[in-house]
């Protein structure tokens, strides 16, 4: 599945968009929890959250060896247009 299905209504959901990736590579919410640091139920939560703190992110970004903050930044490019 892109990444750009997790674009609801021209907003970025960085909650789905982790899901997504994590399920991609075939890891558990469990072995995501211990690498950072973070409680399963939190994580659950955080799945369903638009937004998330980039402390979090930059942790969740190396223990998933992938750059959410690009897909952020490409997200925002591509919309840049869209504000006033």
């Amino acid at each position: 599945m892109s990444r750009h299905h997790h674009y609801q209504q021209g907003q970025f959901h960085i909650g789905k968009l982790i899901k997504a990736e994590l399920t991609r590579q075939g890891r558990s919410i469990t072995w995501l929890s211990f690498q950072v640091n973070c409680s399963r139920e939190n994580l659950y939560k955080l799945f369903m959250r638009p937004w998330i703190n980039t402390d979090l992110l930059f942790q969740i970004s190396k223990a998933l060896g992938h750059d959410f903050f690009r897909d952020c930044t490409e997200f925002y490019q591509k919309n840049s247009s869209k504000v006033e």
